[in-house]
């Protein structure tokens, strides 16, 4: 450190050039002296240093903490924190141990452990034995609170495009609507005697007297197991013509708060599947819907008021989905990008993490099936937001989930009002991505909120989609956001590197 130079960044003698105004100076400064304040050593030197302009010293900062502000905040100056460890799983948590991911290297003489940390680490690029090496073949971004999408690659291409089909989005957003988007107030239980209007559905006789079907409040679907509500509420499933077909659960924020937790615990276990593992799960979870077809068939046309040809036409659908996009749990890896380098650059495709799911009203098993599905097979965990009118096409699949060997956590159900659950699921800090399909103003408010921590999202603005249609119900889309990029360099040579 006492040979580098500061100075003058186009004179070519110089090593190290100015900050990029004084007030990134003041800050990158104000960082160093809370350090030092923690108790770490601040050790700064250079072989010259103008005396004036905004030049900032090669500053290396030791015996630091982890949980330190210069450790956890991105400095953007020539500041170096140093921190020990004993073994490699221990500095794969330190370095995640960040709410950043733009880029990392990894340093070391045995390439298959720099290989594995390479694949532990979250973060858009990974050097091994090198660092900043770019090229426009090899996309460029970060993870979590370092932003989405990618500069260059094939990869980079799609933040421009959409889709064929779809038309460019021009919502009419009303303002007020976004501002309260989100409020809710649990529905009134209905009673057929004396709502008369609404009646139940009659499943047996008795003496000649007409019997109602037993009054069951289906519960949540949280870490594998069925939960009570936090709160005493249930919402009526009413079909077209008045009949309350079922009752479910009113989630809110603690049982988003419970969901959420219960998928980030699932969440190693089930990247580290196999991915042929995780597509036997998924072709079995379509083996046991379609032993059950008809009779989800028939809560479809119940709810709906749909036929039942057409309800089965549904459920037909969803089974083939369910095999379409198990068969992609171990053909959306990546791939090998042709750069400049004397090496290769791979480009993987790993799970986004928990994603957080608002399913549309119109097919209500199709719907689910096809967003939770891609997410699922590509090792992501789930918290789900079924249909608000018709939900029990979702609760349906309790049973389905537990005899699929679907590990607990993986997916997870919270049944109520799709925008008040949806208000919590993008405030909550620990959700990676978001899945909204619904109105404008819910597309304006998660786009807009989720900047609190750069979530990933994706929304419909208010437009339908055709689920039976195979481009728009099991497109590329799906893989897209199921995934989050990553490229690592690899350097190599011994014979042919000069």
């Amino acid at each position: 450190m006492g040979h580098l130079r500061v100075g003058d960044s186009l004179d070519k003698a110089i090593d190290m050039g100015a900050i990029v105004d004084p007030q990134q100076r003041k800050s990158v400064d104000e960082l160093v002296e809370k350090a030092r304040e923690e108790g770490a050593e601040v050790f700064q030197t250079c072989a010259c240093m103008p005396s004036h302009g905004c030049f900032y010293p090669p500053t290396l900062i030791t015996n630091v903490q982890p949980v330190s502000i210069v450790v956890q905040e991105e400095v953007f100056g020539p500041v170096l924190t140093v921190l020990t460890f004993r073994t490699p799983k221990e500095a794969i948590s330190l370095a995640n141990n960040t709410r950043y991911g733009l880029g990392a290297s990894v340093w070391t003489e045995n390439f298959n452990l720099g290989l594995e940390v390479a694949l532990s680490i979250k973060a858009g690029s990974c050097w091994i034995n090198g660092h900043n090496m770019f090229d426009a073949a090899s996309g460029f971004g970060g993870y979590r609170e370092s932003g989405f999408g990618r500069d260059g690659g094939k990869e980079g291409l799609y933040e421009y495009v959409k889709p064929s089909w779809q038309e460019r989005p021009r919502p009419k957003v009303d303002d007020e609507l976004v501002k309260s988007f989100g409020s809710s107030v649990p529905p009134r239980p209905l009673n057929p005697s004396r709502d008369q209007h609404h009646s139940y559905a009659i499943t047996a006789e008795l003496q000649g007297h007409a019997l109602p079907s037993i009054d069951r409040t289906l519960k949540m679907y949280i870490g594998g197991a069925q939960k009570r509500p936090d709160a005493p509420y249930a919402r009526s499933v009413v079909s077209p013509s008045g009949a309350v077909v079922g009752q479910v659960g009113e989630g809110n924020r603690k049982d988003i708060r419970e969901a959420v937790e219960a998928a980030h615990k699932a969440t190693p276990g089930w990247g580290k599947r196999a991915a042929h593992n995780r597509a036997q799960i998924v072709y079995y979870i379509a083996e046991n819907l379609e032993l059950r077809h008809d009779e989800v068939a028939q809560r479809i046309s119940a709810m709906t008021g749909r036929s039942i040809k057409d309800a089965k036409q549904e459920v037909d659908l969803a089974v083939q989905r369910l095999f379409h996009w198990g068969a992609y749990a171990d053909k959306y890896g990546g791939s090998i990008q042709e750069t400049t380098l004397y090496g290769c650059t791979a480009r993987v495709h790993e799970p986004v993490g928990v994603i957080a799911i608002a399913c549309p009203d119109d097919y209500p098993l199709l719907g689910f099936v096809s967003l939770f599905a891609p997410a699922v097979v590509r090792a992501n965990t789930v918290v789900v937001v079924p249909s608000e009118k018709y939900p029990l096409s979702a609760t349906d699949l309790y049973q389905v989930f537990d005899t699929s060997d679907l590990p607990g956590g993986v997916v997870n159900i919270v049944t109520g009002s799709r925008d008040h659950l949806t208000k919590y699921l993008v405030e909550h800090q620990n959700v990676d991505a978001v899945w909204y399909f619904g109105s404008a103003e819910g597309s304006k408010f998660v786009e807009y909120t989720s900047t609190v921590n750069v979530k990933r999202t994706w929304v419909d603005y208010g437009l339908q989609r055709d689920w039976k249609d195979p481009k728009q119900g099991q497109g590329e889309e799906f893989l897209l956001h199921s995934t989050e990029c990553k490229n690592i360099w690899m350097p190599m040579g011994e014979i042919f590197a000069n």
